[in-house]
């Protein structure tokens, strides 16, 4: 059965992929306007899961993740790479979320 988030989910997959190979390429342009709309179906993905626990917290996770991959994207692009440490705020914020989930909430939601 297809989940209800499958067409959010493909169309993330395709904006992601399309930034991702805009830096890799050095496309700045394209991989600058790829940012917002893959974060913006980032964020609809987890809002709309909200109300399945283990889906919530992973998308939060991505959510932080496609962040510390933009801000590292830009760095490169514009700052001559010294906007990693602001990326592994973003990295670390994302582990952080599931290391919240897999050490306090599952627990909870497994008793």
């Amino acid at each position: 059965m297809k989940s209800r988030f499958t067409k959010s989910e493909n169309i993330h997959i395709v904006l992601w992929l399309i930034k991702d190979m805009s830096w890799l390429m050095s496309w700045k342009l394209l991989g600058l306007a790829m940012i917002i709309p893959t974060i913006v179906v980032s964020i609809i993905i987890t809002r709309r899961s909200r109300h399945i626990q283990e889906d919530l917290w992973h998308n939060i996770a991505v959510c932080f993740w496609i962040c510390a991959n933009g801000t590292w994207m830009v760095g490169e692009f514009y700052f001559a790479d010294t906007w990693r440490t602001a990326a592994l705020v973003f990295f670390i914020l994302g582990i952080s979320t599931l290391g919240i989930y897999y050490s306090f909430i599952v627990n909870t939601i497994e008793e």
